[in-house]
């Protein structure tokens, strides 16, 4: 943990020097006042020497007004050093979290990545405070305050020692109980938050199930454990205050005891006494200090871990610096002999799959469901990292390519459209921020979003919500196509992209979209044959293995698998007619090779 903070305070060296320059100056005006009070009551009041008593006393308001000056400013430097501290370190997990793969960021969960980019953050940097304010003024102070006491009343020094061992005890068996307790605490934090999620997201289906009371009562599991050990956390640490405060007290009566019997020996260890009682309480309360900040250390040790266990997790996929290689100009995605392995699983997703898509011509996967068609397409911007095999992009193994390269030459449509909260205008020219407003309208015409967008109130410059939800699913897929076709790629990826379009708008879209993906790679996953019929090449998968490539007729002459899906998706007439156009056509291709 002290690594992960120094490693952030560093470029504010000067600052915290500062810092420990004011603290050092706070504890040693602080450490002035008991003496001076001494002084004041022995060779003064003693004395009856008023003017003695006079100018120390202005001494002491100097050294207290000193001392609270020191005490706001130590208190502003470790507040902002604080700030920059998780400033810093959030801006590099966040940056972090997104040059991971997906796989690695499906290893934490979305949920256990939120509660580290808040709350754990948050814990170490309160922490970082703490050590800065507390880390030097704590000790500095007990080690100078029990010098002064020796030195002041030498006789009364076991007391301190008595009660530094009694908090020692008491905080190291608080500390030992609740320590195991955090980790428990931040994994049932992600899964409150995971549920929540969930939850929310998942609403619609939950109500239209009538599921509302079984979603929580799960929740209420979770978080009644949350609860139960959140209490039991809290109530051990509550008895930390009383205690210290039965310590304190304790002390304070023992050095009043102790000293008036010193007293009654010699009237003039009075000064002395008090002075010490002064010491005693600062030791006291220097140990108070160094028991909070040994609280909030382990908990704060359990989420630095946390969030250097993300900062230390490097991306299985390795990225160039710069493309190694020239590409070709003429798009194309070649990939030959490529398996697929998710992460702990047993079977391969993807089996020797092999394919070539040249530019202007459009390549569609189809297959049942879990045949590997989004794993598949989700290799072609590096989402994932091939098991074994090759895939080239224009020529070039993907490998070589720079992560910026690379990412320029694709637009990718999600399955499912995601939105940010913004404008219609900012989410289409989302991937091309220097475009122009014609090519904006351009994307939105060949989309078929021009039509809805011209309803909306303000037009392009029309709010969109966080996740498009003031919007239909077929909206946001088709703002999710202009999206791509506003960046102009090479290589055109559609991942189910029209499965929430009804048959008109599909027809229309693609047609219109034909001139514009021309001379790009256009790759289609898609359930309905009726999207893909006519494209230049359609590849059937069936448990990660292409059983089939070739066009609509082809397949449905020769391929068993699509010749399925072709039935039943069509009528027994269109299917039949489909067969026979397919025979026919079969039988031309003999005679003429003949």
């Amino acid at each position: 943990m002290f690594g992960l903070i120094l490693k952030y305070l560093k470029p504010y060296w000067k600052s915290v020097v500062a810092l420990l320059a004011v603290i050092a100056l706070q504890v040693w005006t602080s450490l002035q006042l008991p003496a001076l009070m001494a002084n004041i009551i022995n060779n003064g009041i003693m004395k009856g020497d008023l003017n003695y008593v006079w100018w120390t006393g202005m001494a002491m308001v100097g050294f207290a007004t000193l001392t609270s000056a020191c005490a706001f400013l130590a208190n502003f430097l470790s507040a902002r050093l604080g700030a920059f501290f998780m400033r810093d370190l959030r801006n590099d997990f966040f940056e972090h979290v997104l040059s991971l793969s997906i796989a690695e960021i499906d290893n934490f969960s979305t949920a256990s990545l939120i509660t580290r980019t808040t709350g754990d953050i948050y814990q170490v940097q309160q922490a970082a405070t703490m050590t800065l304010s507390m880390g030097l003024r704590a000790p500095l102070t007990c080690i100078l305050a029990i010098i002064q006491a020796v030195a002041t009343a030498p006789d009364m020094t076991w007391i301190i020692a008595l009660a530094v061992g009694a908090i020692i005890l008491l905080a190291g068996t608080i500390i030992s109980i609740v320590m195991p307790k955090f980790q428990l605490i931040q994994k049932l934090a992600d899964r409150v938050i995971m549920l929540t999620r969930e939850n929310l997201t998942g609403l619609r289906v939950i109500r239209a199930f009538n599921n509302e009371a079984v979603e929580k009562r799960k929740f209420d599991r979770t978080n009644e454990e949350y609860a139960k050990l959140d209490i039991f956390v809290d109530s051990m640490m509550s008895l930390q205050n009383p205690l210290i405060s039965l310590v304190f007290n304790g002390t304070t009566l023992l050095c009043i005891w102790i000293g008036v019997t010193l007293i009654s020996k010699d009237f003039a260890y009075l000064g002395n006494m008090m002075a010490f009682m002064q010491y005693a309480i600062q030791v006291v309360m220097s140990f108070l200090f160094m028991t909070m900040l040994f609280v909030v250390l382990p908990r704060a040790s359990v989420c630095a871990k946390r969030v250097n266990e993300v900062l230390q997790t490097k991306s299985k996929i390795h990225w160039q610096e710069r493309t190694l290689g020239k590409a070709q100009l003429r798009p194309s995605v070649e990939f030959s002999h490529v398996d697929f392995i998710y992460h702990g699983a047993e079977e391969k997703v993807l089996q020797d799959v092999s394919f070539v898509a040249n530019a202007g011509e459009t390549t569609a996967f189809i297959g049942s469901t879990g045949s590997g068609k989004s794993t598949l397409i989700n290799l072609v911007p590096r989402f994932y990292e091939a098991s074994s095999g090759n895939i080239k992009i224009n020529g070039l193994n993907i490998q070589d390519y720079s992560r910026e390269d690379l990412m320029r030459r694709i637009g990718y449509v999600p399955q499912r459209g995601v939105l940010f909260a913004g404008t219609v205008k900012s989410n289409i020219l989302f991937g091309a921020p220097e475009a122009d407003d014609q090519v904006m309208k351009h994307a939105a015409k060949v989309a078929q979003a021009d039509g809805f967008i011209a309803k909306m109130e303000k037009g392009y410059d029309s709010h969109i919500a966080q996740g498009g939800t003031n919007v239909s699913g077929g909206q946001r897929q088709r703002l999710s196509i202009a999206r791509a076709i506003a960046k102009d790629p090479d290589i055109y990826v559609f991942d189910d992209s029209f499965s929430a379009l009804d048959m008109q708008t599909d027809v229309k879209l693609r047609q219109e979209l034909k001139p514009v993906t021309q001379d790009a790679v256009t790759l289609i996953v898609a359930q309905r044959i009726s999207t893909i019929r006519d494209a230049d090449q359609i590849v059937v998968l069936d448990q990660g293995k292409v059983v089939g490539k070739g066009t609509h007729l082809e397949l449905i002459a020769r391929c068993k698998v699509y010749r399925e899906i072709a039935k039943s998706q069509f009528s027994q007439e269109e299917f039949e007619k489909e067969v026979a156009i397919s025979q026919t056509l079969t039988k031309k291709k003999g005679v003429s090779n003949e």
